[in-house]
């Protein structure tokens, strides 16, 4: 008898991955954890952009862990970028929300102030959100800004970032 292996199907080998990055950050080992979210991003980015935008937010999670706010960040407007869903959409913008209130918290807004311009290019093609990155930037650098935005989620962030 012979035993025919095929190779993981791209969606078992996304999940398997999914489970390594959960040990690994359980185990506290954060860099095999990025590691392997950042290969379900690689695999994901096209075929399964529901396993895209999960790991982008997972990884924010582990850059937090880290104390790396502004790599939080730049994952979490990744994920929002890249929604497969206007329900998705919404939900990372409810998560980035959370990171950015974290870090009014800790008083470290200032941290997306700049070096932003990689996220930014990245984002280009959403002009709301392109436009609310930038908004970001400015609350960051303490301005005072007035824009408003079509999504009430983008809006509900602002205030509570400047009320």
């Amino acid at each position: 008898m012979v035993i025919k292996y095929e190779p993981l199907n791209r969606r078992e080998r996304i999940m398997r991955l999914f489970r390594e990055a959960i040990e690994a950050e359980n185990a506290r080992d954060l860099e095999t954890a990025k590691r392997k979210l950042d290969e379900i991003m690689e695999l994901a980015r096209d075929e399964e952009p529901e396993f895209y935008f999960e790991a982008c937010f997972r990884l924010a999670d582990v850059f937090l862990q880290e104390d790396n706010c502004r790599g939080a960040v730049k994952c979490a407007v990744r994920g929002v970028y890249r929604a497969p869903s206007e329900d998705l959409y919404r939900l990372g913008i409810k998560r980035l929300g959370d990171i950015l209130f974290i870090m009014k918290e800790e008083n470290r807004l200032g941290e997306i102030s700049k070096d932003m311009d990689v996220t930014l290019d990245l984002v280009k093609d959403d002009e709301e959100l392109y436009r609310f990155v930038q908004t970001l930037m400015r609350i960051a650098r303490g301005e005072r800004v007035g824009e408003r935005f079509s999504r009430e989620e983008f809006n509900e962030i602002i205030r509570l970032l400047t009320g």
